[in-house]
């Protein structure tokens, strides 16, 4: 099956950093996750779906690797792409990418789909699927 790439664009900005001046680690996972709402948001499956629904997504798992240092107006595109399904559960990979090309993180996550009224997870539906680019 071959998996749809989305993209992401921002600009690192002042909020962003730390004492070191560069990204704080705790600050890619929101970055990470600002570009996963952003996807399923633009593919018809965001905050007002989940929540009229009481179905969505949910993180299960998160590794993060930090390959290069990201500074102040530094501009990168967050790419993500589902790498895996099988039953309730799916792994994204997600990778941020400076104007160089160069790959500054990798992340992997892995994502249950939730019923809230239930509070359990829950075999994904079409409409789900087809927001994370694997049914046209």
């Amino acid at each position: 099956m071959e998996y749809k790439i989305f993209e992401y664009e921002l600009l690192i900005k002042e909020q962003n950093l730390d004492s070191y001046g560069h990204v704080n680690n705790a600050v890619y996972l929101e970055l990470y996750e600002e570009a996963r709402w952003d996807f399923i948001t633009k593919e018809g499956y965001g905050y007002d779906v989940i929540h009229r629904t009481q179905k969505g997504p949910v993180v299960l798992e998160a590794n993060v690797k930090f390959k290069r240092e990201m500074k102040l107006r530094d501009k990168i595109v967050i790419k993500t792409f589902n790498q895996w399904i099988k039953g309730k559960v799916m792994g994204f990979s997600q990778h941020m990418i400076n104007e160089q090309g160069k790959v500054c993180s990798e992340a992997e996550f892995t994502v249950g789909f939730m019923d809230m009224k239930l509070r359990k997870l829950i075999e994904p539906t079409d409409e789900w699927l087809s927001a994370c680019g694997l049914i046209k």
